[in-house]
């Protein structure tokens, strides 16, 4: 169904990394900046995608289709993926790290559609399972333009590495050294990374930082594990060691981190030459790159980021005596988390003590990331006009847990009630990836929009599905 008459009334926005004004402003061609989010206080709509349109009654058409249509059309709760925004910042990537590889991290999000658009727009991928690889390569994805990982990797993992093809593989504990050499057929060789932890802490919360020596990720520099296991696999004959590779953790929002490791993954690379005579050419940041959830909040500048990456990168390597090796850098949530959004029912209102509870028709089955990391999200009421005034209200989920929270203290009109529609912008990534089978209720379906049309990517999880994989009693 087209709407190529929706008013174009959006207000024109920028460039998602370099904040440059578009050429021609409109809902598809204009993008919103990851940098301009920390600028974007009196803005509600800067953390929704760019194409997104105020319609008459409080509605919003995002990719050129109202919310209100794709709630009765595909029902709730229901991820909705703005096609041209995760397309628009695959090649802003591009832009801002040329000469890179730009590894799309498919933990974010992952779908036949993903995979497709990401192959078109040049990007490479970096999968944690043979379940992602599959998918992946079974649509199409050229298998030497991906990454594995994973800090324990199964058996079936690395047989469908080498089975596939797959670009690099990432080492991730010196037990798997072995284990992957004597995989490799005779004859061939596969090209691996050295994941190494270079101790340092960054990240928004805890749980997801990813650089330091006290979690499950990695191999230190500072305990002299990393050296070991390139020691080790300069040993295997089967084994071609290319690179090393780093990542410090989730939602970073400034430069500095990268910056640190980069200066320490450099010395190591000038150890190496020393100890070993070879030069390896190299070197994976990760990703990690953080957005803003919420008006106001911050995000990580990219393309700021990319320049100071590489002025690091060729000063601290000049010093060295080293060529610069090739830069790859694996950006997930800052590709997807921006152009996805998800639409929930509201069910019941209730007022208890001081605090008001809005009860969805979703929850931590569709979304446990409030849960796990805090993460505090900016709903929206859609489709209705209300007069009434603001008030803070608590958002939360169906299902039985307290801790079943989406948003807390959040302003939605007063008069809120049940059968609203509420929008929740930046839910792109680890959502759906992350969703559970929790009181079985089944997991949402994934609805792409561009150009006035809509179409299903992922179809709701039904109660014949749920029913249909319990086979026993």
């Amino acid at each position: 169904m087209s709407h190529s008459t929706l008013p174009q009334t959006e207000v024109p926005r920028t460039d998602p990394v370099s904040g440059a004004a578009p050429q021609a402003p409109g809902p598809r061609t204009a993008t919103r900046t990851a940098a301009r989010d920390t600028d974007a206080f009196a803005d509600p709509l800067a953390i929704w995608p760019a194409s997104v349109v105020p319609l008459s009654q409080d509605d919003l058409a995002v990719g050129g289709v109202p919310l209100t249509e794709l709630a009765d059309r595909f029902g709730t709760p229901a991820y909705v993926l703005d096609e041209d925004e995760v397309r628009n910042r695959c090649r802003a990537y591009l832009r801002a790290f040329p000469d890179t590889d730009v590894y799309y991290a498919a933990k974010a999000f992952l779908c036949r559609a993903m995979a497709h658009w990401v192959a078109e727009e040049g990007l490479g991928l970096d999968v944690c399972s043979a379940g992602e690889l599959e998918l992946a390569v079974t649509t199409g994805f050229p298998p030497e333009r991906i990454v594995l990982h994973g800090n324990a990797k199964s058996p079936a993992d690395l047989r469908a590495a080498l089975r596939l093809g797959v670009g690099r593989i990432v080492i991730d504990s010196t037990s798997e050294i072995a284990r992957l050499a004597a995989a490799v057929p005779a004859g061939t060789r596969q090209k691996v990374l050295i994941r190494v932890v270079p101790g340092i802490a960054a990240g928004g919360h805890a749980k997801i930082r990813t650089g330091t020596e006290d979690q499950k990720f990695g191999l230190s520099i500072a305990d002299g594990s990393a050296q070991h296991a390139i020691t080790r696999v300069l040993n295997q004959p089967r084994l071609e060691l290319v690179g090393l590779h780093c990542h410090l953790g989730s939602q970073i929002t400034t430069a500095k981190p990268y910056l640190s490791a980069v200066r320490r993954l450099v010395g190591l690379l000038a150890r190496i030459r020393e100890q070993h005579g070879i030069t390896l050419p190299e070197l994976d940041l990760g990703g990690g790159h953080g957005v803003a959830y919420r008006p106001g909040e911050a995000a990580l500048d990219v393309a700021g980021l990319a320049t100071k990456i590489r002025a690091e990168l060729a000063g601290g390597c000049a010093a060295a005596g080293l060529p610069v090796p090739r830069l790859a850098v694996e950006p997930g949530r800052a590709i997807a988390g921006p152009a996805g959004i998800v639409l929930y029912r509201v069910l019941s209102v209730k007022r208890t003590g001081s605090t008001t509870f809005v009860a969805v028709d979703g929850g931590m089955s569709d979304n446990p990331r409030p849960a796990l990391y805090g993460v505090r999200y900016a709903p929206r009421l859609v489709g209705r006009r209300s007069g009434a005034a603001t008030e803070p209200v608590t958002v939360v989920g169906r299902h039985c847990e307290a801790g079943d929270v989406l948003a807390s203290d959040v302003h939605l009109p007063g008069d809120i009630r049940p059968g609203d529609l509420i929008a929740v912008p930046v839910a792109g990534a680890y959502h759906l990836s992350m969703a559970s089978g929790y009181n079985l209720v089944g997991r949402p379906p994934v609805v792409a929009v561009t150009a006035g049309h809509a179409r299903l990517l992922v179809r709701r999880e039904s109660l014949a599905d749920i029913q249909e994989r319990d086979i026993g009693l």
